[in-house]
């Protein structure tokens, strides 16, 4: 699917990890700029990581100016990369250098040729949601998960759950996350909440370790205002914005929260692969699958070798 049919590409901004050896996809960056007569540039933040001559321009100049973004890094530096296209959502083509990688698609050694289609428009986009959050005047977005936790370890937080205004609940526990379908396989899905497909646009409040109130996870539609209010009682509580450092909240100010559909684009150059790769992640962190049904996962070449080893009884059926 041509989706840059009538766009072009001039400018593209590069978000690197502060630690990932990045330099061999900076020098590729920097010869398809070369050759398509595109500008590089990068913030001050990365300006480190990516050498070779690379302007570096304000985080403000870096969100209205860029026509893509290319993040080097695990899902983490992919994260950060959405979020800096949020009010301007531009095509972010993700290079995994990380561990699991459930947003990042290819692999470093694939970068030339993913950016000669990403130039050409010979990719797809795969839009995102995001978690819009209000905190009195402040303003935050998440693509994976707001999470309100106490300010120490084992202490309680009590929130009260509003939607639409109206009291639906309370949670007393260790930390209650509001999380995108994107990152309904991060902390939520380890808090025991639900996969949410990307395609859904509805956002998971799910409580850890409840101890009273609200025991399980609620879905909610993008058209509900989702409102928490600590309680009295609560410990102190905490904000955490897509695995950030940690911050302290005004207990009297009240969190509105919403999910903002269409948030980011994330490049998809062949979405089959990459659903299919995402699977077998999910179930090496423990999705019940049989040994057969993740055969089935396998790109087909490597089915094909497991069925000649078999054929010569090299290998057990399962």
């Amino acid at each position: 699917m041509d989706l840059m049919a009538g766009s072009e590409i001039t400018r593209v901004g590069v978000v690197a990890h502060p630690r990932k050896p990045v330099h061999d996809s900076v020098d590729v960056l920097v010869a398809y700029a070369s050759r398509h007569g595109v500008e590089l540039v990068v913030r001050g933040t990365d300006a480190a990581q990516v050498e070779a001559g690379v302007p570096v321009v304000s985080d403000a100049e870096f969100a209205a100016g860029v026509d893509a973004v290319v993040s080097l890094g695990g899902d983490g530096t992919m994260l950060g990369a959405m979020r800096l296209a949020v009010d301007r959502p531009v095509p972010v083509l993700g290079v995994n250098y990380g561990n699991v990688g459930f947003l990042v698609e290819i692999a470093p050694a694939e970068l030339a040729g993913a950016l000669e289609r990403l130039h050409s428009g010979d990719f797809e986009i795969e839009p995102h949601s995001c978690v819009a959050l209000e905190e009195g005047d402040a303003a935050v977005v998440a693509f994976n998960d707001v999470v309100v936790g106490g300010a120490e370890p084992g202490a309680t937080v009590e929130v009260d759950l509003l939607v639409d205004g109206a009291q639906f609940g309370y949670y007393r526990c260790d930390a209650l996350i509001l999380s995108t379908p994107t990152g309904s396989t991060a902390y939520n899905y380890a808090a025991g909440g639900p996969v949410i497909s990307p395609a859904a646009e509805v956002l998971a409040v799910t409580p850890v370790a409840s101890m009273s109130g609200v025991s399980r996870s609620i879905v909610l539609p993008a058209r509900d205002v989702v409102t928490l209010r600590s309680a009295a009682r609560s410990a102190p509580p905490m904000l955490r914005v897509d695995g950030n450092a940690w911050r302290p909240l005004d207990p009297a100010t009240p969190l509105t929260a919403t999910l903002r559909p269409d948030a980011a684009q994330v490049v998809r150059l062949d979405p089959g692969r990459h659903a299919r790769r995402s699977r077998v992640k999910l179930s090496l962190l423990d999705l019940p699958l049989r040994p057969e049904q993740m055969a089935e996962l396998l790109p087909t070449e490597v089915r094909e070798d497991l069925a000649r080893l078999r054929e010569r009884r090299q290998l057990p059926e399962g």
